[in-house]
């Protein structure tokens, strides 16, 4: 098992846990810091029936904070299309890797400095969740 680490778009995390206890545990953590998750994509699965290429366990979180996602929008409401946060959970190398959309990044792209303070909470309860794991 890893330490939590940050690249320029995503906090991520090596684990030794199977695939499925890896994202039942994510949901959990993710909870316990106040999301929800939206929506789930199975890329495994779309890649299969789409283009007939067999990739590993790959799911796509959809995780919202709704607090903090109203927030956002009433200082920017057209940020949605930077919601929700995505994390992804993948078979990696006989484990398991988690990585999770990292806020700051994502909300510079809107160019307001009101969100900063929105970001970096949603940032502290992210890195909250994946470290937990």
């Amino acid at each position: 098992m890893s330490e939590v680490t940050t690249t320029n778009y995503a906090v991520v995390r090596d684990l030794d846990t199977p695939f499925d206890e890896t994202v039942a545990r994510v949901k959990e953590c993710l909870a316990e810091e106040g999301f929800g998750v939206l929506s789930e994509i199975d890329v495994q699965a779309a890649m299969r029936e789409k283009i007939g290429e067999e990739v590993g366990e790959y799911l796509i979180l959809g995780a919202c904070n709704p607090q903090l996602a109203h927030r956002g929008l009433g200082v920017e409401p057209d940020l949605g299309v930077l919601l929700p946060c995505n994390v992804v959970v993948r078979a990696n190398d006989g484990g398991t890797r988690v990585a999770a959309m990292e806020p700051l990044s994502a909300m510079e792209l809107a160019g307001n400095d009101d969100l900063e303070p929105i970001a970096g909470e949603a940032r502290e309860r992210i890195e909250r969740a994946v470290s937990a794991l």
